[in-house]
């Protein structure tokens, strides 16, 4: 299994080929399927729409939420076409971190002119 900082590193270089191949202006689908495809190629097992059921208490629901990419078991990786982060985006993906009991996350905006502007981790 590797380490998060591997992981994340690997992840991060399948989504800068995808970023350079096909650059901004797409579809969040356009570049999740081109994201999983990548990591197939590089050999990092994955999950696609996880789904993560809300925790109240003793109680679970399934409410429909779901993780874009859980990359092995481990790191979420949620992906966005979209202006700009907001704080929601931010917010959900700690929220999915805490629910999952996931140590990593990535949130990764392919509607940027530099992937390095879209791209966000945090560890919880």
């Amino acid at each position: 299994m590797l380490r998060h900082e591997e992981l994340t590193g690997s992840i991060l270089g399948a989504a800068f080929e995808v970023h350079t191949r096909l650059g901004p202006g797409l579809l969040e689908s356009a570049y999740d399927a081109c994201l999983c495809h990548e990591l197939v190629h590089r050999g990092i097992p994955f999950e696609r729409q996880v789904p993560v059921p809300v925790s109240f208490k003793d109680f679970k629901l399934d409410c429909g939420y779901r993780l874009d990419i859980l990359a092995a078991r481990q790191v979420v990786v949620e992906i966005k076409a979209v202006d700009k982060f907001l704080p929601i985006h931010e917010a959900q993906l700690i929220t999915y971190l805490k629910m999952g009991s996931f140590p990593v996350g990535l949130l990764i905006n392919f509607n940027v002119r530099r992937l390095r502007e879209g791209i966000m981790r945090r560890v919880v």
